[in-house]
């Protein structure tokens, strides 16, 4: 009997216990979208985009890369930057949707944690191509979300992707 009251104790605390979930964070957004992608996000793929290219002009061709740990630090920095923001369009009073807005917030996510990838190896191919995968990301929101973008398109928005 002792036994039985014991397990059924056990098994009461274990239940209750472990089925509480702990409140949520006290996440407090200061911005909307808009001023996140300004002063947030675009800067932070400026960056990205900025550091790896090739320029051809009459008679010249110039190649941009990173060449110091300071300047690949930056862009793995930014990388970041860009990757967390989409975590930060999923907050609420952000998130336009549950669905297609945040898939495409992770769609951010995924391609600046692919620039980060890029940075660590110092590989300016690789940053290049994530810096892509950024501009897909961020032109199919905009032309999904964005009423001047999104009311050029009657049918719908299209797909910008490779």
């Amino acid at each position: 009997m002792r036994a039985a009251f014991l397990l059924v104790a056990v098994s009461a605390a274990l239940l209750f216990g472990c089925s509480s979930a702990p409140p949520p964070p006290p996440f407090r957004p200061i911005t909307d979208v808009k001023e996140l992608m300004n002063s947030v996000i675009d800067p932070s793929a400026d960056v990205i985009w900025n550091s790896v290219a090739t320029i051809q002009s009459v008679g010249q061709t110039e190649e941009r890369r990173p060449h110091t740990d300071e300047q690949w630090t930056a862009v793995r920095d930014s990388a970041i930057i860009v990757a967390e923001s989409g975590n930060l369009l999923m907050m609420v009073p952000r998130a336009k949707d549950g669905d297609v807005w945040m898939k495409m917030a992770q769609g951010l996510i995924d391609a600046g944690s692919e620039a980060r990838r890029g940075a660590e190896a110092k590989n300016p191919d690789a940053v290049f191509d994530a810096g892509a995968n950024i501009y897909y990301a961020c032109s199919n929101c905009h032309v999904r979300y964005i009423d001047e973008i999104k009311n050029v398109y009657p049918n719908g928005p299209p797909d910008v992707t490779k």
